[in-house]
């Protein structure tokens, strides 16, 4: 996506908070061609180190059982691994930029280590032992344990990578978002999820089926090949393309708050505060702490947002086990379509399309409808209740032989676009769930933390998995019920605890009047430190939860 602005003056009043420009901000209106250029590299660098990203996770599974012979519960578990590794790994690359070695050599360090991690997946994917046999008919190829270690080895460094490509050359702040209003922030997420789910569709359709059937063992060159395009790119602008943000590390600050709170209640400094209101103010200055009351007061609005963040996790923790889930019964269902053996990741193109769809449409309704009406509960409630029914009829089908990338597995006769139902659920909830709840941690949170409120709900992905061995003898549709379930009761919490949550950005109109304005912002600037009263009249924001 490119650099996103918004047309406020820059006294803007962003709920609650005085916004003003962006220090060492990339983009600058009198240079229309330095704009271009950042615009387009940006979108290079978000383009290939996404290609590379779902290149190297639209078959790991497959992969991992095939070549590695693991079994299919070890299989997800490396697979969610990796993917929770690769979202968390922004916030700590972002922090030790910040701290320790600064942005220009953090981004070099992580360049030369996804270059290092991109090559060592084509070795380890290498058939040796198709190329090298000595004059003993012997066959010389590398040992599982060395196999193992380096896969590993491999993951770890492109995750470390990745963390440092996104947390340096695109944050969330490079998109100058601050002064944009709820409309707008809706907008810019629901078109970047977009291109997002766009850019992996390509992966999913060319890149799946290239490394199941074209070049089966070389399933990982096409994703090196990616990222030196992406290297090439960021090479063309260099410091150009690096944001600056203000001085001072979110997660530091939120942390140093917390122990300094827990400091003085627990230990002898606690008569030097006396009473204090709420626990965290023991952290502020003028109680005998080390911050400032507006550090401080950012991060009890921070806490209050916990209930949402820990509902959100559940959500996730749930939502990051089903593409692993579906893609093992795809495996072991019937993907041959009138004689041509489909690729195994491409029913989750099914689950993109919806995204593909309804982004554009959820746009205009948006553009041309702001009424506030109540929405729907999620789709997301309901499709590990299908899911299970599907595996329960898919153990019904007799098995029949089915050759995978050199090897013959025991899979279901079912045809495996019999799952399209659950594929299509899940794309939908995906396109009203994730734009929204990234908005809503954008607006409700002080500028200055929305960088760890925005990580802070990716905790949850590689939390754990549930997946048998064998699917034929296992009971994995026990386990959708109990997500099912889960994701029930969890509909229900959010739904009741939403109404708790008011953007105060939107609870007035911005009148026409400057004086008027003026008004607005010093009354909201007021009523950012106090309670939101409960019994207010539901808002847009309310409405979109």
């Amino acid at each position: 996506m490119p650099p996103f602005s918004g047309n406020k003056p820059e006294s803007y009043c962003f709920h609650g908070v005085c916004t003003a420009p962006l220090k060492g901000a990339i983009v600058k209106p009198h240079e229309p061609r330095k704009k271009l250029q950042v615009i387009v590299c940006v979108l290079f660098v978000e383009l290939f180190e996404r290609f590379t990203f779902f290149g190297i996770v639209c078959n790991m599974i497959l992969f991992c059982t095939i070549k590695l012979g693991y079994g299919s519960y070890q299989a997800a578990m490396v697979n969610t691994c990796f993917v929770g590794a690769c979202i968390l790994s922004p916030v700590l690359m972002g922090w030790f930029a910040e701290t320790c070695l600064g942005r220009t050599t953090v981004l070099s360090f992580c360049a030369l280590l996804h270059i290092f991690g991109t090559t060592l997946l084509p070795v380890v994917a290498f058939p040796f032992e198709d190329f090298y046999i000595n004059t003993h008919n012997i066959v010389h190829q590398i040992e599982p344990h060395q196999q193992q270690i380096l896969f590993y080895t491999a993951l770890v460094a492109v995750a470390l990578g990745v963390g440092g490509i996104r947390a340096i050359l695109c944050p969330m702040a490079s998109y100058h978002l601050q002064s944009c209003d709820q409309h707008r922030l809706l907008s810019f997420f629901n078109w970047f999820y977009w291109m997002v789910n766009l850019n992996s569709t390509v992966v999913f359709l060319g890149i799946a089926y290239i490394q199941q059937s074209v070049a089966k063992n070389l399933c990982f060159l096409i994703p090196f090949t990616s990222v030196l395009l992406s290297l090439t790119a960021i090479h063309m602008v260099r410091s150009k393309l690096t944001f600056h943000p203000k001085k001072g590390s979110s997660l530091l600050t939120t942390l140093g708050v917390f122990l300094n709170s827990l400091k003085m209640c627990c230990l002898h400094y606690r008569h030097l505060s006396g009473d204090v209101v709420y626990w965290l103010d023991r952290a502020k200055e003028n109680n005998g702490g080390c911050y400032s009351e507006t550090s401080v007061e950012n991060v009890k609005i921070l806490v209050k947002l916990f209930p949402l963040f820990g509902l959100q996790l559940l959500y996730r923790a749930c939502i990051a086990q089903i593409p692993s889930g579906y893609y093992l019964q795809t495996m072991h269902s019937n993907l041959k379509l009138n004689g041509f053996l489909l690729p195994v990741a491409v029913m989750k193109v099914i689950s993109i399309l919806p995204v593909l769809i309804l982004a554009p449409f959820l746009e205009f309704v948006n553009t041309y409808n702001h009424s506030q009406k109540k929405m729907c509960p999620s789709p997301a409630t309901f499709i590990t209740f299908l899911a299970g029914i599907s595996e329960i009829h898919r153990k019904d089908y007799p098995e029949l032989e089915q050759t995978l990338s050199g090897k013959v597995l025991q899979v279901s006769s079912m045809s495996c676009f019999q799952l399209t139902p659950q594929y299509f659920l899940l794309g939908v909830a995906e396109a009203f769930v994730t734009p929204a709840c990234s908005l809503i941690s954008f607006c409700l949170t002080p500028s200055n933390l929305r960088g760890v409120s925005l990580h802070f709900l990716t905790l949850s992905y590689g939390g754990g998995n549930f997946y048998p061995n064998n699917l034929s003898s296992g009971n994995m549709e026990r386990f959708f019920f109990t997500l099912a379930t889960l994701m029930s009761i969890n509909t229900l919490m959010f739904w009741r605890i939403s109404q708790r949550y008011v953007d105060l950005s939107m609870e007035h109109g911005v009148t026409e009047s400057p004086l008027s304005e003026k008004l607005l912002q010093y009354k909201a600037c007021l009523r950012f430190y106090d309670t939101v009263d409960h019994t207010e009249t539901l808002t847009s924001m309310e409405t979109l939860l």
